[in-house]
């Protein structure tokens, strides 16, 4: 079965302002690396409306929303109740799937049990406020570290499975 992947940055996915220039992504080999790993992302609306369907190369974008109308190329628009089709697509075969965005699908889909693994990136940065990533969750989630990467820029990858 696939993996649903979240990313997230330090606690906050943006800034008070909805700013996200602070986010850098992993050095060359690393995200080229992370990107090699995945053939689909997860994205929200809003997040869709910033980044498009073009994005990542070639990766099949399932967008969740009940507004977007439009789409084209490798998209698939997710409407309704989102549990069912989540595990339908996990069962197709393939590499794993990035959960690129929001906050909204992130908690829904953690809520509903279908995030496997969390890859934290942590800036060196402080936001101080903004949008957290991790709201909504209803109860603990129990995680078990499985991976750690360093870089020289500060950015910590942390890899945990979703128990």
């Amino acid at each position: 079965m696939r993996k649903v992947i979240a990313v997230t940055l330090d606690g906050f996915i943006e800034g008070p302002k909805g700013e996200y220039d602070w986010c850098l992504p992993p050095p060359d080999q690393g995200m080229k690396d992370f990107l090699k790993s995945i053939d689909s992302l997860f994205v929200g609306r809003k997040s869709f409306e910033l980044i498009g369907d073009k994005s990542f190369g070639k990766k099949k974008h399932y967008v969740f929303s009940n507004t977007v109308k439009k789409v084209s190329g490798e998209t698939e628009v997710i409407r309704g109740d989102i549990g069912p089709q989540v595990k339908r697509i996990k069962e197709m075969e393939g590499k794993d799937i990035w959960l690129f965005g929001g906050a909204s699908l992130t908690a829904s889909l953690m809520n509903e049990g279908l995030v496997d693994e969390l890859a934290l990136a942590v800036h060196p940065i402080l936001l101080g406020s903004g949008k957290l990533l991790f709201q909504g969750i209803n109860g603990r989630v129990k995680t078990k570290l499985i991976d750690t990467k360093t870089y020289s820029s500060g950015l910590v990858m942390l890899n945990y499975s979703v128990l």
